[in-house]
């Protein structure tokens, strides 16, 4: 499970937390299989979700006082015959008395697959947030929001979107309709690019400005969002940011991987979080002879294999160094250092595993003397029940939209089911719609110490890029942090700033 959780990306890769996930026993699974055939059949008999909600509300953000609206609602998807297929929930806040074409309007996606957009919305850039994320924090931490400092609201409306089988999104058709329908790469763009359609055409907005943010998987689906809007519905994207992004699968590869990219990728987060807990600081010039030594010695040294002894001792020796590992381990293992091993072995002192997410967010290991690691994600463990909690009282007690059902933070079903066919690049739309639209800026942000995500790999996926005419069509921001970097403060303080920055500069 942890190779899958690592070479997947997660998080909001949601399967990537809870290795009993796929540990189920097998006692009763005729039972199982067959009460989740009729809850899918009970499905299609649901009943209607309620007509939108809105409420008006006000928080401090960039330090002034803004008045908003709230609106909680559903969009229906359908086939071509016009029956619906589900139904997909948005959070939208907007600012009244500025339309368009004026004021732009900001579509938000987590990832997972099976993530909601909770994390986006009530971490990052909503006007509320709550505190998950950090290190220190407890799935029974109170799920209190306040006022989120850091929002983008005051400079673009926004609309979270949470696809089917996250939030309160919901399918209308059995199980093997449904993964038909939503849960393969394709179909997901089609129809979550068919939600940004609808509401722009129902709120009366398709002459504002657009632009699309997405997270983890969130930033795979962004980049091809954007050219499915722009070619086959006929809505331009003024701008794109991709938060971790989960870009290219392949580059990523597995802990035995012949090529050295995985390993490269890797090193530069597992050293910033060995600064981290040096006390040295994160930023570019600390970085940048990290990233040096791995263009040039690190792979000429991986290169010459495990064969050549004196390569691998300087290989084994500077990964060492780097990683704040013991070099005697690291030479046991040639330099090659995989995520599992740099997560348990880095706190093994205080008992204790680091998050693929932040490997300085920690949480006792419960089962420190087994030779086989036997653990959820400390991260997302804390983080489901906050999110949760203030998502759910946010919906139906302070908006008002009263709904039955399971909000799904992270759908570990969704993650399982999902056909995981990766040939469809989201780089090559990324570059499709970059070329299309000369006007188009793209950010693509990271925090230094995310194992799942790597912001090296975005590093070399952009240098490979073309200059198409324009100096930093593609701007790439790494901040002090992890996959959920604005969690803190500072970091989603600079991000805003950098973001705000693009939106002003169109």
């Amino acid at each position: 499970m942890l190779k899958t959780m690592f070479a997947s990306c997660a998080a909001l890769l949601a399967v990537s937390g809870s290795l009993s996930a796929y540990a189920a026993d097998n006692e009763g699974k005729d039972e199982v299989k067959t009460a989740a055939k009729e809850a899918a059949k009970a499905d299609t008999d649901l009943a209607d979700f309620p007509a939108p909600k809105s409420a008006r509300q006000s928080a401090t953000i960039g330090g002034r006082r803004l008045e908003y609206v709230a609106t909680v609602g559903s969009l229906p998807i359908k086939d071509a015959k016009g029956k619906v297929l589900g139904e997909v929930v948005y959070t939208a806040y907007t600012v009244p008395g500025r339309a368009a074409p004026d004021r732009p309007v900001t579509f938000a996606f987590n990832g997972g697959p099976g993530a909601s957009s909770v994390y986006l919305n009530l971490g990052a850039i909503g006007p509320k947030k709550v505190r998950f994320g950090d290190a220190g924090d407890a799935p029974s931490d109170l799920a209190v929001l306040r006022d989120n400092n850091n929002s983008w609201l005051d400079f673009t409306d926004l609309v979270f979107i949470d696809p089917i089988g996250t939030g309160f999104s919901r399918s209308r058709v059995d199980e093997e309709a449904t993964k038909k329908a939503f849960f393969k790469s394709d179909e997901d763009i089609h129809y979550l690019s068919r939600i940004v359609y609808d509401w722009l055409l129902a709120n009366k907005r398709m002459t504002s400005r657009k632009y699309l943010v997405g997270e983890s998987y969130g930033g795979y689906r962004v980049p091809r969002l954007a050219f499915y809007l722009q070619t086959q519905l006929g809505v331009g994207i003024s701008g794109m940011t991709l938060v971790s992004p989960y870009l290219d699968p392949p580059a990523i590869g597995e802990a035995d991987a012949l090529s050295p990219l995985p390993w490269m990728i890797n090193l530069t987060a597992m050293a910033a979080g060995n600064f981290e807990r040096k006390g040295t600081p994160l930023n570019e010039q600390t970085m940048a002879a990290v990233e040096q030594y791995d263009r040039t010695e690190f792979v000429a040294d991986f290169l010459a294999g495990p064969r050549d002894k004196q390569a691998t001792d300087r290989l084994s020796s500077k990964v060492a160094e780097l990683t704040g590992l013991d070099p005697v381990l690291v030479r046991r293992m040639n330099g090659r250092v995989d995520i599992a091993t740099y997560l348990r072995e880095i706190h093994r002192a205080e008992g204790k595993i680091g998050s693929v997410y932040d490997s300085n967010v920690t949480a006792y290991d419960p089962f420190p003397a087994s030779a086989q690691a036997n653990y959820n994600d400390p991260l997302l463990d804390t983080l489901i029940a906050p999110t949760t909690s203030a998502m759910v009282d946010f919906v139906t007690n302070q908006v008002g939209w009263k709904v039955d059902g399971r909000y799904n933070a992270l759908s570990y079903d969704v993650n399982r089911q999902w056909d995981r066919d990766n040939s469809d690049s989201p780089v090559t739309d990324l570059r499709k719609a970059i070329s299309i639209d000369p006007k188009m800026h793209v950010a693509i942000v990271h925090g230094w110490n995310d194992l799942s995500c790597p912001y090296f790999g975005s590093r070399l996926l952009i240098d490979q890029m073309p200059g198409y005419g324009v100096t930093d069509r593609v701007k790439l921001h790494v901040y002090p942090g992890g996959h959920m970097f604005y969690s803190r403060d500072d970091s989603g303080a600079a991000l805003r700033r950098d973001i705000m920055e693009s939106y002003a500069a169109r």
